[in-house]
């Protein structure tokens, strides 16, 4: 709809190009997606999470020097303070855990000795922290509401490793960490999604990191973004059983009953993050013993995509993934935060780099010009 000034307006800002990045090349004709110009296949199945954050920041894959700086600081920077401990203990136990995320964000800018700092060296040191903290931060939260003491990081694990030691208290299997950290880096970027383009809008004010990510994380709470995985695995819940799957996808389908986890705006040629979640996903839920997870959700996959050609997108298969590792699922969405914060820091630092302020316009359809009314001449 063209405006009198010439404008046009696009509802969603659909196709609308906001910004120049290096960072991810999103082809959604033919669903592809790489990082800095590696395809995400290939760094999901061969890097690690720490290699990923470093391209993120970075541009390049770490040498192998280069990778032992970024992890060590990773690791030097796990800890939070005690009184951000404090707070949790505080916060109601029904608390959603994506707004204690936010307020434990909010709490370590105020801790963070580069907060207002918005230079290119200290937005990186920052960046690693909150990308630490946030996991910690993550785990101690969810451990204090379920009446547990935190779990201390461990130094000798890796980031995917460690938090879920520190979620569990127990000290995960390889082939579980492995199946973790590749999800993390699936969910690490995604170009100009509704959380990253929050972060970028608020970095463009020239606020702060920490700022900029606590707006982030409000965009990834909604269910048309980061909740859809928890609404997929809470449908698979209901279903129950595997020899449920048919009777529940008639009904749903008769009832138009709208299913998360299926279709997305910009990929029309399949979500190749899905692909590998898939894989990911069976190998994890064969090897704790919950397969019937993944087995439902294969054949809600082949039912519903018969019936309204709709293809899974990251959410759908990430679901039985995260359950079969022993991730509540309301912890769904704070687990795709901990993997995003890569790719919503490197924007953050790339915005500061190259900044104008984001504002669009709005297309009024409200009441004409009109005189004002004194209050008494009003009426009833």
């Amino acid at each position: 709809m063209d405006k009198k000034d010439g404008s046009q307006l696009i509802r969603g800002l659909e196709g609308v190009v906001a910004a120049e990045t290096k960072l991810c090349d999103l082809d959604g004709t033919n669903g592809r997606l790489a990082y800095c110009g590696y395809d995400i296949a290939d760094l999901a199945r061969q890097a690690t999470f720490e290699e990923v954050c470093h391209l993120l920041w970075h541009g390049e894959l770490p040498a192998a020097v280069q990778l032992d700086k970024t992890t060590l600081a990773l690791i030097a920077a796990r800890e939070i303070p005690r009184e951000l401990i404090q707070t949790f203990r505080l916060m109601p136990r029904a608390t959603d855990p994506m707004r204690a995320l936010q307020a434990a964000v909010a709490m370590l800018g105020m801790h963070d000795p580069d907060a207002t700092d918005n230079a290119h060296a200290a937005n990186l040191r920052k960046a690693v922290r909150l990308t630490s903290q946030l996991a910690t931060a993550i785990c101690a939260h969810h451990r204090i509401r379920s009446g547990q003491e935190p779990v201390a990081p461990a130094s000798d694990l890796s980031h995917a490793g460690n938090f879920l030691y520190m979620l569990t208290g127990a000290r995960p299997s390889a082939v579980v960490t492995k199946a973790f950290d590749a999800s993390l880096t699936l969910y690490a970027e995604h170009e100009l999604n509704a959380s990253t383009f929050t972060t970028r809008v608020i970095t463009s004010t020239q606020s702060d990191l920490h700022s900029a990510v606590a707006g982030g994380l409000g965009a990834l709470k909604g269910p048309l973004h980061g909740g859809a995985g928890e609404a997929v695995m809470r449908t698979l819940l209901e279903i129950g059983e595997v020899a449920n799957v048919d009777a529940f996808s008639d009904k749903a389908l008769a009832e138009k009953r709208r299913l998360m986890g299926f279709g997305h705006r910009v990929y029309t040629a399949g979500d190749p993050r899905a692909a590998i979640l898939k894989g990911l996903a069976e190998e994890a839920c064969r090897q704790s013993g919950q397969f019937k997870w993944f087995e439902m959700a294969v054949k809600l996959h082949a039912r519903i995509n018969a019936a309204k050609k709709l293809i899974p997108n990251v959410d759908f298969y990430s679901a039985p993934l995260f359950y079969s590792l022993g991730v509540p699922v309301d912890l769904f969405t704070p687990v795709i935060a901990t993997g995003r914060i890569a790719g919503w820091t490197a924007n953050i630092v790339e915005q500061h780099d190259d900044n104008r302020l984001i504002r669009p316009r709005g297309d009024y359809v409200g009441a004409g010009r009109r005189p004002f009314v004194p209050l008494g001449q009003r009426g009833a």
